[in-house]
């Protein structure tokens, strides 16, 4: 299975980097300077999992109109830079070959249909807590780190859906290969966007939030409103992924904030528009009422990164 993976930062440079650790055929199509760093120090992982060093195949633009066709592409940029990332990954699309999106959010799939064709377009998401530090080195923060992926107009788990499980289990990467990849999707679209929302509305991890007065009550009833969206929509999250979710969006002393409020407060670019916005525009068109995402997305649209 050849695979081109789009960017080296936390998430496709660590699951680019167990694949290839595992002898998968994994290339990376970088950036200028990022390809730069790569080729000089290598591809690095710190990881509770275990770290990874190693040369990784780097791809400039124009190489990629000239490699041979690859079975998969993985997508695991920012949303605010899809359109971007279309352009580039489009010399490497040939008949055959698939796009894995790990995006957050959901907004990003007409893009990508309209683009390359809904078929060929696999409906996919992480969990994962990692960072690229300043050193370049991916810093995986904590031991999950699962890959979700599926057919999303059928649920039978086809050959190419077979064929990317059997990469990660030999990479040894936790991945779910799903039936019913929507249903997947609204899990962690409801869990993420209460931890966005809630996080970077109030600039502080979740332990912070639940120590103040009303905190617990805000994620709660945060949560309540992302799910009921999620109903509306077809797809109501089921009891047992409700709970877990819930338990760990009101653990107290939990130092978890959302890698959107780490880019905020790094003064990057925030996906505010794809996860918070598209949420609450869902719901506006299904008549559910979400006034804590109204107040979020309310304060978020007056964040500015910085220049």
């Amino acid at each position: 299975m050849r695979i081109l993976i789009l960017g080296a930062g936390a998430t496709g440079g660590y699951f680019g980097a167990r694949l290839a650790q595992a002898g998968v055929d994994v290339s990376f199509a970088l950036r200028p300077a990022r390809a730069r760093h790569i080729r000089e120090h290598g591809l690095c992982v710190r990881s509770p999992l275990g770290d990874v060093q190693l040369a990784a195949k780097v791809l400039s633009a124009d190489q990629l109109a000239d490699a041979p066709p690859f079975d998969l592409v993985l997508l695991s940029c920012k949303a605010y830079d899809l359109d971007s990332a279309i352009e580039a990954i489009a010399p490497a699309v040939s008949a055959g070959t698939t796009l894995l999106p790990v995006l957050n959010g959901l907004a990003h799939y007409p893009l990508l249909d309209d683009r390359f064709g809904a078929d060929n377009v696999l409906g996919g998401l992480c969990f994962i807590s990692a960072v690229l530090a300043a050193d370049g080195v991916i810093d995986h923060l904590d031991r999950p780190a699962r890959l979700t992926f599926g057919e999303r107009s059928s649920q039978r788990l086809s050959p190419r859906v077979q064929a990317l499980a059997a990469a990660c289990t030999a990479a040894g990467i936790d991945h779910v290969a799903s039936t019913d990849i929507a249903a997947e999707q609204w899990i962690k679209f409801s869990f993420l966007a209460t931890l966005a929302g809630a996080t970077c509305l109030h600039r502080s991890d979740l332990g912070g939030i639940l120590a103040r007065d009303g905190g617990q009550e805000f994620i709660s009833g945060l949560h309540e409103e992302c799910l009921a969206v999620a109903a509306a929509s077809g797809h109501p999250v089921a009891d047992k992924p409700r709970a877990i979710a819930r338990a760990s969006l009101t653990q107290a002393g939990s130092t978890m904030k959302a890698s959107m409020l780490r880019d905020m407060e790094a003064g990057k670019p925030i996906e505010a528009a794809h996860l918070i916005g598209d949420l609450l525009a869902r719901a506006r068109v299904l008549d559910v009422a979400t006034p804590r995402l109204e107040t979020v997305w309310v304060a978020l649209q007056g964040y500015r990164p910085a220049a």
